[in-house]
């Protein structure tokens, strides 16, 4: 599976590198080979600058990225983004061929933007609950959870939570065992999703 994750300036690095960690780890470690083929995504393929100055170099742009089967949009100071019509059409436009479409802390209100958040039940950062309730009142918004599993939809809680969510996904396509031991591998005590 194709795991695509959209990055951005000023995109929260552990948004990214959290999942990213995850699904390279359950790769290398998992008796099917290549389980996962992970990689970021930017509007133009070229140099990213996340928070606190961090520099990557995102593997694809908009124009030339493979098929994306699992969608992640971090979070990050989001406010450009959402004025961006050609990040939220690319975003809706993936999403209609993606089988499972994820955010991480405010990546939440990109979907959301986007239309891909209607009446979903959802979470993002503890800090942005309120401001996701009052931007989109049509939304269930709930606290105190490390993810929201809506079926093909699941959206996080912030930063670390990107982390949780992505071993529940890696135990949903490929079974709890290989997201124990990818847990196990990387040191992480997984959080249950309370």
């Amino acid at each position: 599976m194709n795991i695509g994750i959209y990055i951005y300036d000023e995109a929260e690095v552990l948004d990214f590198s959290g999942p990213f960690e995850v699904f390279s780890t359950a790769s290398r470690i998992s008796n099917t080979p290549n389980p996962f083929g992970v990689f970021l995504v930017s509007e133009t393929g070229h140099t990213v600058v996340a928070r606190g100055g961090y520099q990557v170099k995102p593997s694809f742009g908009f124009a030339d990225h493979p098929p994306i089967d699992v969608l992640i949009v971090v979070g990050g100071v989001h406010t450009e983004e959402m004025k961006k019509p050609q990040v939220l059409n690319w975003i809706n436009d993936v999403t209609k061929t993606a089988k499972l479409i994820t955010s991480v802390c405010t990546g939440a209100f990109l979907l959301a933007e986007a239309g891909v958040l209607s009446n979903s039940k959802v979470t993002t950062h503890w800090e942005d609950i309120s401001d996701l309730r009052k931007r989109y009142p049509k939304l269930e918004v709930v606290e105190k959870q490390r993810w929201v599993d809506e079926g093909n939809i699941i959206t996080s809680g912030g930063i670390s939570a990107g982390i949780d969510m992505s071993l529940h996904l890696v135990s949903r396509i490929h079974g709890v065992e290989l997201a124990e031991k990818t847990a196990k591998q990387m040191e992480f005590d997984r959080t249950k999703n309370t």
